[in-house]
């Protein structure tokens, strides 16, 4: 059942985002429905998670999603977003705690890097210093490689997906030029690139995370 309530979560934190709260609030309610048969009185529990963990990320994680339904309900779409985000990080982390990982788990941890890279990328718009160049060229290095792992733990079948390909060969190849520019002192095609990768991350993260 825990995929198809992270399907609902993950579209309902693409629709915050953009501001399509009803949408948003579609997914979020769909996904409380599940909840509710995921409770440890209501079933067993879930295989491969031990019962203390996974009662408290029911716990934890029904409050958050309730914050986040409360927060859509006042047209707070910010607000839900970061609930939303930390009850999908929390579902990961029961995971790895669980000793599980697949493309999923690695897809969600894209995040982070992009936004390093949005900071080191932004700081060097403003600024082309040296300095700020070789953060941007380091920070586009560390999300190529976040990629190309993703890549790597894709399965067989999505490997071979034209939209997979898509992007994550398109992300590779954007980070890379990403770091070119910045070094070349090409402030314009900086800011170009970071705006193509966060589209080819958010786009990962919505159809793969």
């Amino acid at each position: 059942m825990m995929g198809p309530i992270m399907d609902n979560l993950r579209s309902a934190a693409s629709y915050a985002r953009t501001g399509s709260i009803a949408l948003a609030q579609m997914e979020t309610d769909a996904a409380a429905t599940t909840w509710k048969r995921l409770e440890p009185n209501a079933s067993g529990p879930l295989p491969a998670y031990a019962p203390a963990a996974l009662a408290e990320f029911l716990g934890d994680g029904g409050e958050r999603l309730a914050a986040a339904t409360r927060a859509l309900d006042g047209g707070d779409n910010v607000a839900a977003g970061r609930e939303l985000l930390a009850l999908r990080r929390s579902f990961h982390e029961l995971r790895r705690r669980s000793g599980l990982y697949d493309l999923g788990d690695c897809v969600f941890e894209i995040a982070p890097a992009m936004e390093k890279l949005r900071v080191a990328a932004t700081r060097y718009g403003q600024q082309p210093a040296q300095a700020y160049a070789e953060e941007t060229v380091a920070a586009a290095s560390a999300f190529r490689d976040r990629l190309q792992r993703c890549n790597e733990w894709a399965s067989t079948e999505i490997a071979g997906q034209g939209e997979f390909r898509r992007l994550i060969d398109g992300a590779i190849a954007s980070s890379g030029e990403i770091a070119h520019a910045a070094m070349a002192g090409e402030g314009p095609l900086v800011h170009r690139y970071l705006i193509e990768l966060q589209s080819y991350a958010q786009l990962l993260d919505f159809r793969y995370g």
